[in-house]
């Protein structure tokens, strides 16, 4: 694929698997740093304008395609334009972590309950923020009754800001059954057992897929990333792909390949889709 080479063994061996055999193949993707650049303001983000053109050329072309991400279903889906999408049929979004599933083909989106942690740890976040010294700047993100995310990229001094809060938001959700996924500048209070690693593995399951490609930016990618691991120690090959980041390197150094942002991303899947034929 050019440019788009892997430079691992393992990533080689995948990407030869999904040209190969595309009718096999899951391609699962993060949203937000990897479809959509990161804003300030998350409820500004959009997926990168030549997503929607390279996903509906890909599609329908291998098994199955998924996006996996943190945010409600329903905010992925519209940001990214995919209900109604020609092309885009097979394609599920699984919101919260894959607590809540969205399938192109009924446009439904099914869930269980909110834990009731989230709502206990709303009510309390004022408080623990103010003790913990106000920083400005910071504010709360709701997700739908689902999770709450705290943003510190508005602070005067980010960093300083997140790891200052880390230790009482960890209080704060172990007191309510939740725990704190952290990512860029954001500590996210949700509750356990699901996660991108959790949601990958039971869409590849879901689907009979015989190969993987899952490509991700944050922290939050990493379970997704050892799921992936795992799936070759079973036979199963999968390409990691890192939408790269100066912010986050603990993804570039597992990757099999390192792409420049949700651009580098629409790049790779326009060009497989072209290899695809």
């Amino acid at each position: 694929m050019g440019t788009h080479a892997p430079t691992t063994a393992a990533g080689r061996t995948a990407l030869d698997a999904i040209i190969n055999r595309p009718s096999t193949t899951l391609v699962a993707l993060d949203f937000d740093g990897t479809l959509a650049p990161i804003v300030e303001n998350p409820e500004d983000a959009r997926a990168h304008p030549d997503a929607l053109p390279a996903l509906t050329a890909l599609a329908p072309k291998i098994a199955a395609l998924a996006v996996i991400t943190g945010r409600p279903a329903e905010v992925a889906v519209r940001n990214g334009g995919f209900a109604g999408a020609t092309g885009l049929d097979g394609l599920t979004v699984l919101g919260h972590y894959g607590a809540e599933r969205w399938e192109a083909r009924t446009g439904r989106i099914t869930a269980p309950a909110p834990h009731p942690g989230v709502a206990a740890v709303r009510a309390e976040l004022p408080a623990v923020l103010e003790n913990a010294g106000g920083w400005q700047g910071v504010w709360v993100e709701e997700k739908g009754g689902r999770a709450v995310a705290v943003h510190t990229r508005r602070a005067i001094d980010p960093l300083a800001a997140f790891e200052a809060l880390r230790e009482p938001l960890a209080g704060l959700a172990a007191r309510h059954g939740l725990i704190v996924e952290p990512g860029r500048y954001v500590l996210e209070l949700r509750p356990p057992g699901m996660d991108k690693g959790v949601a990958l593995l039971d869409q590849v399951r879901a689907t009979g897929a015989e190969s993987v490609l899952y490509a991700g930016d944050d922290l939050g990618d990493l379970p997704a990333f050892a799921a992936v691991e795992k799936l070759r120690q079973d036979g199963v090959p999968g390409l990691l792909v890192c939408s790269g980041s100066t912010e986050v390197t603990d993804l570039a150094t597992r990757a099999d390949l390192v792409v420049d942002g949700p651009a580098g991303v629409v790049r790779l899947l326009r060009d497989l889709a072209g290899q695809l034929g």
